[in-house]
Order: C-alpha cells, then structure tokens, then sequence
C-alpha cells in the first residue's frame, strides 16, 4: 500500500512550473537588461550623430560662426546631459579637395572654386544601468561631421 502511495506522489506535477520559472526567469532579465542598455547606447549615439550633423549644417551656412555650430550642436541633442562639443573648425579648400587651408589664413589657389569646409565634433558619457562584466562602467561615445558650402 504504501508503494501505491509513494508511486503517486512521484507521478503528480505539482510545482513544476515553478522550479521551471525559477529556473528561466534569471536569464529573461538579464536578456531584458542586456536589451535595454544596448537600446540606450544605441540612442545616444544616434542623439550624438544627429548633433554633429545640425552644428556642421548650421556651419555650411555661417562658416566662420563657431559658437553657432556649437549652439546649434548642443540645441539638436537637449536630452544628453554630457553633451560635450568641440571648438569646430572651418577652413577653406578647393572644389575638388585639391587644397586645404585652415582658418582660411591664406585663400587657396584652385582651378575651381573656392569652398568653406566646416567639422564639428561632439561627445557624450554613457554609462550602463547595470555593471556588465567586461564592459567599463563608463564609455565616451563620439562622432564628427564635415560639409562643405559656397565660398568666395
């Protein structure tokens, strides 16, 4: 009698949903925090590109107003809170990228036209929401962009 017993206890399932939850669920939320960090940074770098490219397109319009770029820079990303822009620089060059010169000091000699060239950089700090193993607890993220406009 007591084997019938013992042989239906052992056959029930009672419980193994649970040990099987228990068991997954850790891995569900690393999967899910893995997710959303990588969201994260992927956000960032975007917010970070899209910044360097408004101050460049706002500096193919008035090359030689650096705070602008700067201000057009950080005005295109206002939810980075570490948003840092570089001095951008403009020079002068040639049409077909013959000759560069910086500052437009000295007015290059071309064939073609005489164009500005503009770049500004930008960078920001991201920092994970849970220390991975291997990966720093905080990671600059960067990115320049360059446009040529008209010039003299």
């Amino acid at each position: 009698m007591w084997r019938k017993v013992l042989i239906s206890r052992l056959k029930k399932d009672d419980g193994g949903s649970l040990v099987e939850l228990a068991l997954t669920l850790p891995l569900l939320l690393l999967l899910l925090f893995g997710a959303v960090d990588f969201g994260r940074a992927y956000y960032l770098a975007m917010e970070i590109a899209g910044a360097a490219h408004a101050g460049a397109e706002y500096g193919a319009q008035n090359p030689t107003d650096t705070a602008g770029m700067q201000a057009a820079a950080k005005a295109d990303a206002p939810d980075v809170p570490s948003l840092t822009v570089t001095t951008p620089t403009y020079g002068c060059e040639c049409s077909d990228g013959s000759y560069f010169s910086a500052s437009c000091t000295t007015t290059p000699t071309c064939t073609t036209n005489v164009v500005y060239r503009v770049t500004v950089s930008v960078s920001a700090t991201y920092k994970p929401i849970i220390p991975w193993p291997r990966i720093p607890s905080s990671m600059t993220l960067s990115n320049s962009a360059t446009m040529r406009s008209g010039g003299s």
